[in-house]
């Protein structure tokens, strides 16, 4: 093989071009490129650390801020809350006026009407004792022909109507207990 026999001759030639290339790649990629490469790493890793560091602070204020939001938050609707139960005691205390106002004027309509009935009784009760007294002289006058003066016949009548009413007061409480 004529190959192998020129071998001796032609490896000093190649050995040396393959260190001229490899010195080439060595100093323009190794010394002229990677510097370059690992300077833009190391400041892109350095980006990345500075944009986490920031990303956290964000997250830390953005966290004190949340809590303060609640905290706000919460002391509203502590506030609200008293501000609606205060609202509602003033609300209540103002129907209770109110309410004691509507029970004191229907209280003195109540008792106004009581004298008005008890006025009307008694001047019922007065015509009725004129008249009984007056329909029991006729008929005295009628049935026995004696003439009753008109005095006499009214203090029967009236002794007559209170015996019914002491009467009609004992058999009342009964009444009322029944019903």
């Amino acid at each position: 093989m004529p190959q192998i026999t020129q071998l001796p001759y032609i490896f000093s030639s190649q050995f040396f071009w393959l260190v001229v290339v490899f010195g080439i790649i060595f100093f323009v990629i190794g010394r002229g490129m990677l510097p370059k490469i690992r300077s833009t790493a190391e400041v892109r890793e350095k980006a990345i650390a500075d944009d986490l560091a920031k990303a956290q602070a964000a997250r830390a204020v953005a966290d004190a801020t949340e809590a303060a939001w609640r905290e706000r938050a919460d002391a509203a609707r502590v506030e609200a809350a008293k501000v609606a139960q205060e609202a509602r005691q003033a609300s209540a205390r103002a129907a209770e006026k109110r309410i004691k106002a509507a029970v004191g004027r229907i209280d003195e309509k109540a008792d106004l009407a009581a004298q008005r009935i008890r006025d009307a009784v008694t001047a019922a009760r007065t015509e009725l004792e004129a008249v009984a007294a007056e329909a029991a002289q006729e008929m005295v006058e009628r049935l026995t022909g004696m003439k009753i003066d008109r005095k006499e016949a009214a203090k029967a009548v009236a002794a007559e109507l209170r015996s019914y009413d002491k009467g009609a007061t004992k058999k009342q409480p009964a009444r009322e207990a029944a019903e």
